[in-house]
């Protein structure tokens, strides 16, 4: 039974870090999933927001900031909020419902803080062209997000019955 509970959250920092580093799939990372993860399965609040935000924040100064740092952050936050309602109950269609969300989410906020930055003409027909322009990235983030809650979520249950681990919920002080 594995009992450093600080080694998994390592690990999901070092996780999410390299996602950002290394050559992947444009949006095809971990990070929200591993913001909806933290927020149902550690106890610490915290903890939960600052795994994510510690995640990005290092990978940031690895690949350098960007003007879409405070939607990124955002988002990533309310992942962590959202995972928070599924402390209680955390049933599969549950966890796929709000991983979905959170990818709609992701691809609504950012694209608006693009236009809204001024990358498009401020008028609607430069927001749907920010949209517009985004949706060929917008398939990667769907399928990362499921993925990645898939193995964590699912990989994580298929631990604790096999009595490998207890992760249910971690406590960190």
């Amino acid at each position: 039974m594995i009992r450093s509970k600080s080694l998994i959250v390592l690990s999901l920092i070092l996780i999410a870090v390299a996602s950002r580093y290394l050559p992947h799939p444009a949006n095809f990372t971990p990070v929200l999933a591993i913001s909806l993860f933290a927020g149902a399965r550690f106890v610490s609040k915290k903890l939960s927001l600052l795994i994510p935000v510690g995640a990005l924040l290092i990978s940031d100064l690895l690949i350098g900031f960007h003007d879409q740092m405070l939607a990124v952050y955002a988002i990533t936050l309310l992942m962590v909020v959202a995972g928070w309602k599924l402390r209680e109950t955390s049933s599969a269609k549950k966890i796929a419902l709000w991983s979905l969300g959170g990818s709609f989410l992701f691809f609504l906020a950012t694209n608006f803080y693009v236009w809204a930055l001024g990358y498009y003409s401020y008028d609607l027909n430069g927001l749907l062209q920010s949209y517009l322009m985004a949706i060929p990235f917008f398939h990667n983030t769907l399928l990362g997000d499921l993925f990645y809650n898939g193995i964590l979520f699912g990989g994580f249950a298929l631990f604790e019955r096999a009595g490998w681990f207890k992760l249910a919920p971690v406590t960190i002080k």
